[in-house]
């Protein structure tokens, strides 16, 4: 028997610009919401610690665990500048690591990680797919990972060329979109950083959740 999207209920974690929870409502799956330690003015949003509602009923988790500490560009942190060791900086990217499993481990059926290129590959398991914003609609190169559980790998919606890239001072190039946030205060260029691409957050709701709506 099929199911009406307002029976389906999603859990958008860490994922502080709603993208991807905005996408979902727009096709009327009124039950989706976004949870994170910061606020949003959102009604379908739950401020707070992610794990203090994972055992709740979902049909669905998409994770969006923060990258500080994982991502493979913060590895030159790990060592001090006398070659030692940077024990706090090992045991925060340990911690987050920890907490991806927690999210992968949820007891949610279908489940979703994101992330860049990270030590999620070779700390717990190389990633299901890679995606491109250029492979949606989007003139822009950003490799992002997705880890995915009794989820269809995303299909490109809207292939595009991808897009102008810049060349910095020390020779090495750069795409253009992200060598613009450089303009903006290191909290604004964060939050722009990581924010979904909306031809990506279209993709997984509407592909997605024709999976379950059976």
């Amino acid at each position: 028997m099929n199911r009406l999207p307002k029976d389906i209920r999603i859990l958008i974690a860490c994922e502080e610009s709603g993208a991807v929870r905005d996408a979902f409502l727009r096709l009327g799956y009124v039950n989706t919401y976004s949870c994170d330690l910061k606020p949003n003015p959102h009604k379908n949003h739950i401020q707070g610690d992610i794990t203090k509602v994972l055992d709740q009923h979902w049909d669905m988790l998409i994770a969006f665990p923060p990258c500080t500490y994982l991502a493979l560009s913060g590895n030159r942190w790990l060592y001090n500048k006398d070659k030692s060791k940077n024990v706090d900086r090992w045991n925060k990217r340990e911690k987050a690591l920890d907490f991806v499993r927690l999210l992968m481990n949820a007891p949610i059926d279908r489940i979703a990680i994101e992330n860049p290129m990270s030590v999620i590959s070779s700390q717990i398991r190389k990633p299901d797919q890679k995606i491109q914003p250029w492979q949606h609609g989007h003139k822009a190169q950003k490799t992002t990972c997705l880890w995915l559980k009794n989820l269809p790998l995303l299909k490109p919606t809207k292939v595009v060329d991808k897009g102008e890239f810049v060349t910095m001072g020390n020779g090495s190039k750069m795409p253009k979109w992200y060598s613009e946030l450089w303009k903006l205060t290191p909290k604004e260029r964060a939050e722009q950083r990581s924010k979904t691409f909306k031809g990506i957050a279209n993709a997984m709701a509407d592909q997605w959740t024709r999976l379950i709506l059976t």
